[in-house]
């Protein structure tokens, strides 16, 4: 395997390892806890719907989505989103032996057959409230202070000299160029880094975070100060940099001695920790809570939804770092990980816009330097001879 991030690369390409770590743990550090026997999905799925059963007995109709009543809305809702799952539809059908809910309406077979199905007349528009043919198109304009443009850097002078080393490394030896897609992604963007965009040279001089209001919580959007060796700079967002490295197949320039990928390696996913940044306040004021997960596509679209997903506590997420694996299973270094760190496991519980509840359990309350620090060590094989002190919030060796 490849990690990514402040590391740099480090090499996972013997799936062996892992089975003499588990195989020298003589005392047991890295068993994971006895869990009590969960409740599968298909059982809490089956419970929810006789939850929506049961109110149709009592009530003498389905649950309504739409009421101010909350409990009633939660059924309406959970059996709106059963109704929208071929799935789910599937599963239940052989409860849904009483009332009929999962039962299609019959289509209209023309337009006249729907207008005269209109009991509530929400088709009419006496009012002509819809009619919106007389109101201005609004152009969509991108704020001034969004678009990062190149001028000419007053102080080129002091970074000329950087690019030339630079090139000399190049031309010695010292320094190769990567493709950044395997570099790292956004995180590999850091003060001090070159890389090459359209056959230019780039440093990353300095990145800036945003200014706050004292009280306001504000998303992470850094800026760059991106110095380009043709004497312009540009004030880039670092996503916005690494979009452009990305489509135009740039490179980042990286130490020699990196240990390089043989055409035989096989890629089989990444390990990535993330950082929260949801708004409430028991999840926001938690320090250094951090989600260790895997994914066998990339980290990108894993985690495009997941303000919708209970698994990442329904909220956006940050990346804070990846760690792409080469030959062996990725969810092997994952579970390694969560063992090791399983004493500070997040306990919690969250409800999907369905009303379904799910256990967040890749979530742990551990510093990022510390995860860091336990994948070095499984490369090593050493993590066997320690433990996580949770109070120390460090990772000491046994007996110590």
């Amino acid at each position: 395997m490849t990690a990514e991030g402040e590391l740099g690369p480090v090499d996972f390409a013997h799936p062996a390892n892992f089975d003499a770590i588990f195989d020298s743990d003589v005392d047991g550090l890295l068993d994971a806890p006895q869990k009590a026997k969960r409740v599968s999905a298909s059982d809490r799925l089956e419970r929810a719907f006789l939850e929506i059963v049961e109110f149709r007995r009592t009530h003498g109709r389905s649950p309504d989505p739409q009421t101010r009543e909350i409990a009633e809305r939660k059924l309406g809702a959970r059996l709106d989103g059963i109704l929208a799952s071929e799935d789910k539809l599937s599963a239940l059908r052989p409860l849904d032996v009483e009332f009929g809910l999962l039962d299609a309406p019959a289509a209209p077979e023309s337009l006249d057959d729907l207008l005269a199905d209109d009991e509530l007349n929400l088709l009419g528009d006496e009012s002509g409230l819809l009619d919106v043919s007389d109101l201005p198109t609004r152009a969509t304009r991108v704020a001034p202070e969004d678009v990062a443009q190149r001028v000419k850097s007053v102080d080129f002078a002091e970074f000329e000299q950087l690019f030339l080393q630079k090139h000399e490394e190049l031309k010695t030896g010292v320094s190769k160029l990567v493709p950044f897609a395997d570099a790292g992604g956004q995180q590999a963007i850091d003060e001090g880094r070159f890389f090459v965009l359209g056959g230019i040279m780039l440093f990353v001089a300095e990145i800036t975070e945003p200014l706050a209001a004292p009280g306001i919580r504000t998303r992470h959007k850094p800026r760059t100060r991106t110095i380009f060796e043709n004497g312009t700079e540009s004030s880039l967002y670092r996503r916005s940099l690494a979009g452009q490295l990305l489509e135009k197949e740039g490179y980042a320039v990286v130490p020699a001695d990196v240990p390089e990928i043989l055409e035989d390696d096989t890629a089989t996913g990444y390990v990535y920790v993330l950082r929260s940044l949801s708004d409430d306040p028991n999840i926001s004021g938690m320090r250094d809570l951090h989600k260790i997960g895997f994914t066998r596509g990339t980290v990108e679209k894993r985690i495009a939804n997941a303000a919708k997903s209970p698994t990442y506590l329904m909220a956006p997420v940050e990346l804070v770092a990846s760690y792409r694996t080469y030959n062996l299973k990725t969810s092997a270094l994952e579970d390694l990980l969560h063992r090791v760190f399983a004493e500070v496991r997040l306990e919690i519980s969250q409800i999907d816009r369905w009303g379904r509840s799910y256990d967040a359990s890749e979530w742990f309350v551990v510093p990022r330097g510390v995860i860091d620090q336990a994948i070095e060590l499984i490369v090593t094989g050493e993590i066997v001879d320690y433990i996580y002190d949770a109070k120390a919030t460090r990772l000491v060796r046994v007996g110590s």
